[in-house]
């Protein structure tokens, strides 16, 4: 048969290609081989007999062809031919374990490069044994020149005659070589299509659903299938790649499908269909639309440990948050120098309960809070007993945070350091160098940060 429109596209679901010839990237080529009808180039704009596999192609041929800026999908490479002066093959593939009386679409996104009054494509699909015979054919007709660089889809369906599993799919240039002929294919495929239609649902919600990974929601899917099949059979599968594989769920062959909570993550799911008998070929299924569960990470947030501060000084608060480009806030804003970075300053003059609050851009939120108790001044003991009874065995100075940056230091009556520590916290046991101390008077300084001394004297008792 040999038809000559380009209207003949599936209308019901599609399966998953058996044939998918994107042409990569433009670095590393997906899936085609090189005919011998022509001659590869790595120039972007060939000449007559010579083709490239590009991402675009530019100022062509002093501007008689379009500038081409992207592939069909806008995220990879196409081929791109000067057609010769002689018909040749543009693409020759086997197609192996097909099903029987099972209907397939092969088509290709096309573009004449061409700006204008050239000779047009015209390209012949055709769908052959593997010993030449033809079983269908497709024309495209002549291929316009548009106005703009424009990608169609040309196709067309072929049903798998009983008996046969194999088969050659072909891709013939029919028109003359000369001024025009040019053209640019994307997206070469062969997938089942159907005239049933196969849908699928959340129930009670759009197709994308994105929660928090801290709401532990089940989400029922359910399908709805028109009339087609005599005895059809259903598996649900997932993905985690955004749809390019797919794998089957155990167990998952009703029409509908729970889903339970997951870890956080991207998880599309769609349900597949075949005729009983047959579902185990994934060449002969046809799928529904996806569905989307986007479960977004919930933000760590540590507040920081509790502080104590002197009245009349500033503490620097130490918050941290793990999470993607999150939106920070200390609550209340009450002094602080700036209530939306992690290490604000804080200077409240009475005792004062901070909450880091941190909220990503999808909305999930989590929050943590530490209190600063404000004290008038240091507490700074006037005696101790290093005697190892349990009751008051170290000289201690509570109210000294380490944000202080207090340099504190201990005398012996003969002027000698006995003791010495910086920003951190003052516990003396009453020994030197191992050696517990004699009983009598030990004088102490300390010098804050910010210059303050404070000097005093301290008895040692046994």
């Amino acid at each position: 048969m040999l038809a000559n429109s380009a209207a003949q596209l599936c209308t019901g679901s599609l399966g998953d290609p058996v044939v998918l010839i994107t042409f990569g990237d433009g670095i590393n080529n997906t899936g085609y081989s090189a005919t011998n009808s022509y001659v590869y180039t790595n120039s972007t704009c060939p000449n007559d007999g010579l083709y490239t596999i590009t991402t675009n192609s530019l100022n062509c041929f002093n501007g008689t062809w379009h500038n081409v800026n992207q592939d069909h999908t806008g995220n990879g490479a196409f081929l791109l031919i000067n057609a010769s002066y002689t018909a040749g093959d543009f693409m020759v593939t086997n197609v192996k374990n097909l099903c029987p009386n099972t209907t397939y679409e092969f088509a290709a996104w096309l573009m004449n490069v061409m700006r204008s009054n050239g000779i047009k494509p015209n390209i012949t699909f055709s769908i052959e044994t593997v010993a030449g015979v033809v079983l269908q054919q497709f024309s495209t007709g002549d291929v316009p020149e548009t106005a703009a660089p424009t990608w169609n889809q040309y196709g067309f369906f072929f049903t798998v005659p009983v008996n046969t599993n194999e088969i050659v799919l072909r891709m013939t240039n029919n028109a003359p070589g000369g001024y025009g002929n040019d053209i640019a294919i994307d997206d070469i495929t062969f997938r089942p299509c159907s005239n049933v239609t196969l849908n699928a649902a959340i129930q009670g919600y759009a197709d994308t659903v994105r929660i928090c990974d801290t709401d532990n929601s089940s989400f029922s899917f359910t399908s709805q299938i028109s009339v087609g099949y005599v005895n059809p059979v259903f598996q649900w599968q997932i993905s985690r790649d955004s749809g390019k594989n797919w794998i089957d769920i155990p167990g998952a062959t009703g029409t509908n499908f729970t889903r339970t909570p997951t870890t956080a993550g991207l998880y599309c799911y769609r349900v597949t269909v075949n005729e009983a008998g047959l579902i185990n070929s994934i060449t002969c299924r046809i799928a529904s639309n996806q569905l989307v569960i986007d479960i977004q990470k919930t933000p760590l947030v540590e507040a920081g440990a509790d502080r104590i501060l002197i009245a009349g000084n500033s503490v620097q608060l130490e918050g941290k948050v793990v999470a993607n480009n999150p939106i920070n806030l200390w609550t209340p804003p009450v002094y602080l120098n700036n209530p939306t970075i992690l290490n604000a300053i804080a200077s409240p003059v009475t005792d004062q309960q901070y909450r880091l609050v941190a909220t990503t851009s999808n909305g999930c939120s989590a929050s943590d809070s530490m209190w600063i108790k404000v004290v008038k001044d240091i507490f700074i003991p006037s005696a101790f007993t290093p005697n190892k009874d349990g009751k008051n065995d170290y000289w201690e100075i509570p109210y000294l945070s380490p944000d202080l940056d207090a340099t504190v230091k201990v005398f012996n009556r003969y002027g000698q350091i006995v003791y010495t520590v910086r920003a951190t916290e003052v516990k003396w046991d009453g020994t030197y160098k191992g050696t517990l101390q004699p009983v009598g008077t030990y004088i102490y300084q300390i010098v804050l940060k910010n210059g303050k001394q404070k000097k005093g004297a301290f008895l040692l008792l046994h």
